[in-house]
């Protein structure tokens, strides 16, 4: 209820709730946690007091009274029932489940892919995904060049790089 007797929603986003930190703030229900950090900031000592209730954040008490709260908090039954609700699930689950998965056939060669990589040589601007190096594929790709036609690769780069030049000396 509320101060003229009517009935009030709880979820309803525009009701008005008293801040915990100043009692002549009324912030709506949707802007309320935005406004809890903002006035816990501008109300340091106040903030010192007050105690976060672990089942809803929105709930400032009292240090002295946050246990008897903790006890007779209305979210802490939502989430205890949304805890075993899900532990049964859980439960039914790991029962019923019996997994066909099998993994598929590897015919990876690192090895050998190794091998094959460092005989070609790396070519800035050209790509080379490794398909073709396989005998008996089927698949066909040609190399293409990511530049746009007309345009080449830089035979050298537009600055110089500290380490290579130290190298020479």
């Amino acid at each position: 209820m509320d101060l003229e007797g009517n009935s009030v929603d709880a979820l309803d986003p525009e009701r008005l709730i008293q801040c915990p930190y100043d009692k002549y703030h009324q912030i709506r229900a949707c802007w309320f946690p935005y406004h809890l950090i903002k006035c816990r900031k501008n109300h340091p000592e106040i903030a010192k007091q007050l105690a976060t209730c672990p089942f809803n954040a929105r709930h400032q008490v009292p240090r002295a009274e946050i246990s008897r709260h903790i006890s007779s908090c209305d979210d802490k039954s939502f989430i205890e029932e949304h805890i075993v609700s899900q532990s049964n699930n859980c439960q039914g689950e790991k029962m019923n489940i019996v997994s066909m998965w099998q993994p598929p056939p590897c015919d990876e060669d690192w090895d050998r892919d190794l091998q094959e990589q460092s005989n070609s040589t790396f070519v800035w601007g050209t790509f080379s995904s490794g398909v073709n190096r396989y005998p008996g594929s089927s698949v066909v790709m040609e190399q293409k060049s990511n530049l746009m036609s007309g345009r080449r690769a830089p035979k050298s780069l537009p600055y110089s790089l500290s380490w290579k030049s130290r190298a020479g000396n």
